[in-house]
């Protein structure tokens, strides 16, 4: 009785096992990606410290950011093409390397110039990283260690844009700015060095350089890198009205129209489109754009609105924002376990409603908001992201076959980085615009017939008796606190927008097919 029961486990055992070689090289490559979504957002809290370390305008400071998205974006769909001809070990072992070296020069950079071109090389090099880890979990390891991986690589996902303005702040409080790119180099090197001898996962096939489609990589590139600027420089230049963000959407539209052809006739497209006709994938990578919107807006709102209304130094944000980034830690293994009990579509859709309430509990958000009164919500986005996110990657990339899981990686980590750009672009837009309509209504009650308003210019009035014109310095900090609270009405209007779209897209969820078991289950334990 006892042979009969063993020996079917024995047989097992060596499919289901994970080689530990095989972890250790997996967990280098994940650390590899975790620095590069990092430096996305490492730098948006110190941009002021670049700004005066470089003598730049604050618009020249703000492609520090843009130039290394704009590459990342471009970049990221090129990674499955680039994965299958240099082989996952040469492909994350350039990648790791071009990363390091470009953020030590940026680190070196002396003009602004120099930082935007090493920012841009290091987006472009770092990018092939992300897909390559995300294709990595889903091709090497077995279908029934899903659960595992899948959290490991979805934690990093969120988690690194999230801590990003964290980790970002306090490097910069304690050192300089400079460190934000010079902390990457020692870590790059061991990446770098443990990829070459330790990963193993497939075999290079270089004669698919020899059919590299250089028109296709020029059309993505014109098409992803001018909607990237569109969308970055569109809502503080009025679109259309200006001249680049006008030409790059002329760029945008017809570069998409010959990149669309070309993947579609090509004999080797530079990328293969037809992952889509999966619907659970189509589907994935919609949720994944629609998430990525939360994600990167978020991380975009709560420190503007800490800096912006409350004055916070860069590290207060950070110590505030490291709330939803403890949450999310915490988080993993719990999804990973729900993942092997429950639904996983009905774990997205719990996933988005409870993203959706903690963005509700901030519609109600005053100018006296702080650190408690944010907390519940940081914590509501935090299990929210984590149970949208994690079983959203399994869904879309695990249910694939394997020979289609590296082009595949790549569009799925492009929809989340575009639903980030496009959620960013969205969100100024939704601020200045409420804004602007809260500040027009709240400057017509305030006039003179208005009896608080009049007792407080009054009392302004009163205590700047002697300090020069009171009466005008008066008028002025009233215009001002009109100003603050208008702001503020925008926030909360930007919260309920995305309140509303989250509950919504918690519908979505019906549009995916339940995927197969055989891709969740835990082993044959019990």
């Amino acid at each position: 009785m006892t042979d009969t029961t063993a020996s079917p486990a024995m047989i097992a055992a060596p499919a289901e096992r994970i080689e530990p070689r095989r972890l250790v090289a997996f967990l280098i490559m994940v650390f590899g990606m975790f620095m590069s979504i990092l430096d996305i957002q490492v730098v948006s809290a110190s941009l002021t410290d670049i700004q005066a370390g470089l003598s730049a305008s604050s618009t020249e400071v703000s492609w520090v950011q843009t130039a290394y998205l704009i590459a990342e974006v471009i970049a990221i769909p090129l990674s499955g093409f680039l994965s299958r001809a240099l082989g996952t070990r040469l492909l994350f072992a350039i990648s790791a390397a071009g990363f390091t070296i470009s953020s030590f020069l940026c680190g070196f950079a002396s003009t602004i110039e120099q930082m935007i071109l090493w920012r841009a090389i290091q987006g472009f090099l770092g990018a092939g990283m992300i897909p390559t880890v995300f294709a990595s979990a889903y091709t090497v390891f077995p279908r029934s260690k899903f659960h595992i991986v899948g959290p490991i690589i979805g934690l990093v996902a969120t988690l690194a844009p999230t801590i990003g303005p964290t980790v970002g702040g306090i490097i910069t409080d304690l050192m300089s700015w400079h460190w934000l790119f010079f902390i990457n180099v020692v870590p790059g090197v061991i990446i770098t060095f443990g990829v070459l001898a330790l990963v193993d996962f497939d075999e290079p096939n270089f004669a698919l350089l020899e059919h590299f489609d250089w028109f296709g990589l020029i059309t993505m590139a014109g098409f992803l890198g001018a909607l990237e600027y569109v969308l970055e420089e569109g809502p503080q230049y009025e679109w259309l009205q200006d001249t680049s963000v006008a030409v790059c959407a002329a760029v945008c539209v017809t570069s998409a129209i010959a990149f669309f052809y070309r993947v579609l006739t090509a004999n080797e497209p530079i990328v293969d489109i037809r992952a889509f006709k999966n619907r659970n994938f189509g589907v994935g990578c919609l949720i994944s754009f629609c998430v990525g919107i939360g994600l990167y807006g978020l991380t975009y709102m709560y420190p503007r609105y800490l800096s912006e209304v409350r004055g916070y130094s860069a590290l207060m944000i950070g110590e505030t924002m490291f709330v939803s980034g403890a949450t999310m830690f915490l988080m993993a293994p719990i999804v990973g376990r729900m993942m092997q009990k429950v639904d996983m579509r009905l774990i997205i859709a719990f996933g988005l409603v409870v993203f959706a309430a903690g963005s509700y509990q901030m519609t109600w958000i005053t100018r006296d908001y702080d650190f408690y009164e944010l907390l519940l919500p940081q914590i509501l986005r935090g299990i929210g992201m984590m149970c949208a996110m994690v079983p959203t990657n399994t869904i879309a990339l695990g249910t694939l076959e394997a020979d289609r899981v590296k082009n595949a990686s790549g569009l799925f980590n492009l929809t989340r980085n575009l639903g980030g750009a496009v959620g960013l672009a969205v969100i100024n837009e939704v601020l200045n615009d409420r804004t602007d309509l809260h500040i027009s209504r709240l400057q017509d009650r305030v006039h003179w017939g208005n009896v608080m308003a009049t007792e407080t210019l009054n009392d302004f009035t009163q205590r700047m008796q002697g300090m020069g014109d009171a009466a005008l310095m008066a008028l002025k900090q009233l215009s001002q606190i009109v100003h603050r609270q208008a702001v503020v009405m925008g926030y909360g209007d930007a919260f309920f927008m995305l309140t509303l779209f989250y509950v919504g897209l918690s519908l979505m969820v019906m549009l995916l097919k339940k995927p197969n078991p055989a891709a969740t289950a835990g082993g044959g334990g019990h």
